[in-house]
């Protein structure tokens, strides 16, 4: 008489050796459809455009930014504030803006240079928020910032 767990074992069997069937085997040199490059359908992959390629710019994923600062700590939502750090890269190289109170709204600000940007504040809910500078080299997070009331 064969136990549940034994009839598990064995059903789990069968399934990896139909699986396997399907899959199947290539022999060395052979494309098969699924795998490898053909698996995606992008066009990084698929070749590259030289003049492309020279005007893509490079970032450097190595210098984390860091917010060091944001002057004043405290706005009105339509208000302009200046976010201060390092390692915010280049313009064609920097992401973006995010308020945590926000979540993925499209905040407006305007990059000033690798150390500075200026960020209207969003018309969100008052209260505490983070704000998220995102670079080439990854995502930074400031010190607790209070959006006033209207």
């Amino acid at each position: 008489m064969a136990t549940p767990f034994r009839f598990f074992l064995l059903l789990s069997w069968l399934v990896l050796i139909h699986l396997g069937s399907q899959v199947g085997l290539a022999e060395e040199g052979v494309i098969v459809d699924g795998a490898g490059y053909t698996l995606h359908d992008t066009e990084s992959i698929k070749g590259h455009d030289e003049q492309q390629l020279e005007k893509d710019p490079v970032c450097d994923s190595s210098r984390k930014p860091k917010i060091l600062r944001v002057e004043p700590d405290e706005a009105k939502p339509g208000q302009t504030i200046h976010i201060k750090g390092e390692n915010f890269g280049t313009r064609a190289c920097f992401r973006g803006v995010a308020f945590s109170a926000e979540g993925s709204t499209k905040i407006d600000y305007t990059f000033v240079d690798d150390t500075t940007l200026e960020v209207i504040v969003p018309d969100v809910q008052p209260g505490m928020s983070f704000i998220d500078v995102v670079a080439g080299g990854g995502n930074a997070r400031s010190k607790a910032f209070l959006v006033q009331s209207k």
